[in-house]
């Protein structure tokens, strides 16, 4: 018996299917990985190795829901794109144990020349991300912020316990599927 393909098959997994599936598999699993797991925290790496990177990794989410709310109050045109991914990275912030300023308000600052070399993740000292003027750089901006925290984070799962890293490596894939969604427009 022989398998006959569709006459039309996709070319690749569609956004929405994407989108949905990662918001389902994150929330079940950020669900199931909340505050503290000191139970298994002494099995790798001390409790306060486990506590910093929890908290760095709480820290970064912050800073990159920061960086989405930024980039929103230059070009709310982009609202049904990112409000969605924002929203993931505040729950991650929250799942790390953080989200206080993820929750903020930013109050952007534009960049005249519309730079997208600016780093990524801004620092403590800076209120707030100069966002690029073109809707096109400021998206590449946010996905390449994407792209260096879930890379950030897939390198530390070697150093945590295994609730933490397992909560690492969900929303280190979730940030690969946002930096996608986010740069899907331009091909």
């Amino acid at each position: 018996m022989s398998f006959t393909l569709p006459s039309r098959t996709p070319s690749g997994p569609r956004r929405r299917s994407l989108l949905a599936g990662a918001a389902g598999v994150g929330a079940a699993l950020l669900a199931g990985c909340s505050a503290s797991d000191s139970s298994s925290e002494t099995a790798k790496g001390s409790p306060s190795a486990a506590d910093r990177a929890r908290a760095r990794a709480a820290l970064d989410s912050e800073r990159l829901a920061e960086r989405y709310g930024a980039v929103l109050a230059v070009h709310p045109a982009l609202a049904g794109r990112l409000s969605p991914l924002r929203a993931e990275v505040v729950r991650h912030a929250e799942a790390f144990g953080g989200g206080k300023r993820a929750s903020a308000s930013a109050s952007p600052s534009v960049s005249p020349s519309g730079d997208s070399s600016a780093d990524p993740s801004p620092s403590p000292a800076s209120s707030s991300p100069d966002v690029p003027v073109e809707e096109k750089d400021a998206l590449a901006e946010l996905a390449a912020a994407e792209r260096a925290l879930a890379d950030r984070r897939t390198k530390t799962l070697l150093e945590v316990p295994g609730e933490l890293a397992r909560l690492l490596a969900s929303v280190a894939a979730a940030g690969a599927v946002h930096a996608f969604l986010l740069t899907e427009g331009e091909k």
